[in-house]
């Protein structure tokens, strides 16, 4: 019999995580990482039902991960405050980007800290107190998911959630050497979020790894009839990064903001991706900077009043005088003022896409320093403006990212980089995000594609591989036929093996590799296959059928059959 209770996703028992993650808390003593933290037993006996539902069979791809989730979102039954006392409501609904991860095994843990109402990226503007950071207590956790990341950072959650609409869902994990994800807008639904601006609001995921961040974001990706801005990966979705991808960083003028320290770790931090194969090229970002200044210094804050306005109008005991301070002076704007502003950031948009589009993405800092909770206290609007010299324009422009360590300062505080790339291109930004942090191999984010069969010149390392790699195709693995095919060495050039179905137990397993590729990608392929190639349907040894190369009848009938060799490359091998 075995005695043994079933293992969470964490490695643990789902339940010895939680008496874990509660030991965890009371050994580091950072009550203002939380606003709200459930009652122990409740989250055991969760945490107990997950064990039984694995024991069942049940397959939870984040069985037994603990959540600390960012209070301006919604979980049921938990009081939502945004950072002020006076805002507080209960909800009844979870929002849905939490509530995939419950359906997927995770336990909620509690409501962390926030800069109040999702304004700031200091982690210090809030009633419940500084957060400070989880390796260094002098210096900010940095905001406003503030509480989320020092959870992740301090060991007691294995996942955080955040929102991020300057910067929010990375400045944080730079500032502690872990991994954030800020997907395409409207890609994780941002319904049961208290807005900060509506338009350019994400939903974010903190973890300690890339691997991680990326199979929570991966749950919680998808359309939401709750959410009108939700939207899903379009049919042209690149599902890799290239082999030797190109990245654009920021030219030297564009870097004067950086502390002297941070300048350094960046310098490095370029010079080992470089060191690990990525070409590295200097362009001029400072239009991509000139747009982030609206995101504060024009008439888009006028969302923030919209969302919190009349609310902070009544001045409630609890509201921070700098985010009040913000927030309603945006009364003020005008709507020819929002108008020209929006055509400003469509503009930036076009311009952003030009600037970017030879690259595979923007390589960027993910901020410019790491300051003390005391500097900030003094320079409270200065130093936060600073903060978001490289985050502010990414959603304002529609783009993507993903904050990953960099090589930490000469004096071993963390360091973080930004992986920034368009919209609906996050796969890519993933895929390089795993290669800098060292990762073999990163999981899926998007979940669209078709899988295709190749098995001769589109193999890796041959010598048309490279149209798959324009069209963003993933490679999945290492195949083999059923036994009803024959390969024949075309009269082509470059040289090319025709497969053809003939009956079972007539030909031999043939090997090949498969890739996945977005629909469009593969009808593009298609249109431009010349004869006597073609695709169709394919028999694969483990039962599967996928879409596959093969050759036309009349064209394999007069080429030599190589069917012995068993695949292409071992024939060219033995030639």
């Amino acid at each position: 019999m075995n005695t043994l209770a079933p293992q969470s996703d964490a490695g643990q028992a789902p339940t010895a995580r939680v008496a874990a993650a509660y030991a965890r808390i009371a050994e580091v003593d950072r009550p203002e990482v939380w606003i709200t933290v459930r009652a122990q037993a409740e989250v055991t006996a969760e945490a107990a039902v997950i064990e039984q539902r694995l024991a069942a069979g049940e397959v939870l791809p984040l069985a037994g991960l603990l959540v600390a989730v960012k209070d301006n979102i919604d979980v049921t039954g938990i009081p939502t405050t945004a950072g002020c006392p006076e805002f507080a409501y209960t909800p009844t609904d979870t929002a849905t980007s939490v509530q995939r991860l419950i359906d997927a095994g995770a336990v909620i843990l509690g409501k962390t800290n926030l800069d109040q109402f999702a304004t700031g990226l200091v982690g210090t503007r809030s009633p419940y107190g500084a957060v400070r950071n989880a390796h260094h207590p002098a210096l900010i956790a940095g905001g406003s998911s503030s509480g989320s990341a020092a959870a992740v950072a301090l060991g007691i959650a294995d996942l955080g959630i955040g929102t991020d609409t300057a910067g929010s869902g990375r400045v944080p994990a730079a500032l502690h050497g872990i991994v954030g994800i800020k997907a395409s807008l409207g890609i994780i639904p941002t319904d049961g979020v208290v807005p900060a601006c509506a338009d350019y609001d994400a939903v974010t995921v903190f973890a300690g790894t890339v691997d991680l961040a990326t199979r929570a974001a991966a749950i919680m990706a998808g359309p939401e009839p709750r959410d009108p801005r939700s939207r899903t990966w379009p049919a042209d979705v690149r599902l890799a990064a290239p082999r030797e991808p190109r990245l654009a960083v920021p030219d030297e003028a564009n870097l004067a903001a950086l502390s002297s320290s941070y300048r350094d770790a960046f310098d490095r931090t370029v010079a080992a991706a470089t060191a690990a194969g990525v070409k590295i090229e200097p362009i001029d970002i400072s239009g991509l900077l000139e747009a982030a200044r609206l995101l504060y210094g024009g008439a888009i804050v006028a969302e923030r009043y919209a969302a919190v306005g009349a609310f902070l109008e009544t001045r409630p005991a609890g509201a921070d005088p700098t985010v009040a301070a913000i927030i309603t002076a945006a009364a003020a704007t005008t709507g020819p003022a929002f108008a020209a502003d929006l055509d400003a950031l469509a503009r930036a948009r076009a311009d952003a896409l030009a600037l970017v589009g030879s690259f595979d993405a923007l390589l960027l800092p993910t901020t410019t320093e790491h300051p003390s909770i005391d500097a900030v206290a003094a320079e409270p609007v200065t130093i936060n403006q600073r903060l978001g010299t490289y985050t502010n324009f990414c959603n304002l422009l529609d783009m993507a990212a993903v904050a990953v360590p960099g090589e930490p300062t000469a004096t071993g505080e963390p360091f973080g980089v930004m992986v920034v790339v368009p919209a609906f291109a996050d796969q890519v930004a993933v895929d390089i995000a795993a290669r800098l942090e060292g990762s073999a191999a990163t999981p899926l984010l998007v979940d669209r594609g078709v899988d295709l069969a190749v098995f001769g010149a589109h193999l890796r390392g041959q010598p048309l591989n490279w149209q798959l790699d324009d069209l963003g195709a993933r490679f999945v693995g290492s195949i083999q036929t059923t036994d009803a095919y024959r390969l024949t060495a075309l009269d082509t050039t470059p040289l090319k093996p025709g497969l053809v179905r003939t009956a079972p137990g007539a030909g031999a397993p043939i090997v090949g590799e498969l890739f996945r590729l977005s629909e469009a990608a593969l009808g593009s392929f298609l249109a431009g296959l010349p004869a006597p190639m073609a695709l169709t349907r394919i028999e694969l040894a483990d039962g599967r059928a996928v879409v596959g190369f093969t050759a036309t009848h009349d064209a394999t009938s007069t080429a030599t059959d190589i069917t012995e060799y068993g695949g292409w490359v071992t024939y060219l091998n033995a030639r």
